[in-house]
């Protein structure tokens, strides 16, 4: 059974995110409480998978689970390549577009209890999805419960070095804005350790296209 929806997990159903994946376009912002703003790349997440995601991709072995995955762009892509893939996102807009594109998803929290928990060979945090929750080390131990004992994590993290927990809401820019809700951003260091109190005991940093990635492995 489903656990009973956050107060994050609503936020993320507000009108402004599910509007932005209907119309596979922005603007749409993460905004502080002071101001300000991080935009968020609605088009980019609509499109196919770019040359930065492209190095993702083929660094996923076998059974894939891609956690907050939006509209599914990677999940569908995985499809096409053989994976066995499951997208699992809060917003049913995002999981309807998942499967319109020919992916698997789930409505669901990751927080949830999950298909195959402790089988994924690789587990995705792909576009600041490390941040879901606000607390990445809590977020980074479930993971290592869903992977494999061999499995590996794969997580975008802000390219520059910065290790912050705030409130945010998700905003248009026009007015439209939800609720507030805890969220994280990360830098390659501050990911790192991390993930060495949460069940990941080696990394690999890659970029791409002006995006960063790390690799960790049980």
């Amino acid at each position: 059974m489903t656990a009973q929806l956050t107060e994050p997990a609503l936020a993320w159903r507000a009108d402004p995110y599910a509007e932005a994946l209907r119309s596979g376009r922005g603007p749409l912002y993460l905004c502080r409480s002071d101001g300000w703003l991080l935009p968020l790349d609605v088009e980019r997440w609509c499109a196919a998978p770019d040359a930065a995601d492209v190095t993702v991709l083929d660094r996923c072995r076998g059974r894939v689970l891609d956690i907050g995955c939006g509209p599914g762009r990677l999940v569908s892509a995985l499809a096409v390549r053989g994976h066995r893939a499951l997208g699992v996102d809060i917003t049913p807009e995002a999981v309807a577009r998942t499967v319109r594109a020919g992916g698997s998803a789930l409505c669901r929290s990751v927080f949830d209890p999950l298909p195959c928990e402790g089988h994924w060979d690789t587990v995705l945090l792909i576009d600041g999805n490390v941040g879901i929750g606000g607390d990445p080390s809590v977020l980074l131990r479930r993971a290592a419960r869903l992977a494999s004992p061999h499995g590996s994590l794969l997580v975008e993290v802000a390219t520059t070095e910065v290790d912050e927990r705030v409130e945010v809401h998700v905003d248009d820019g026009r007015g439209g804005r939800g609720a507030p809700f805890r969220w994280a951003r990360l830098g390659s260091g501050a990911l790192r350790a991390t993930a060495a109190t949460a069940g990941w005991s080696r990394s690999h940093t890659w970029r791409a296209a002006e995006r960063s990635f790390v690799s960790l492995h049980r």
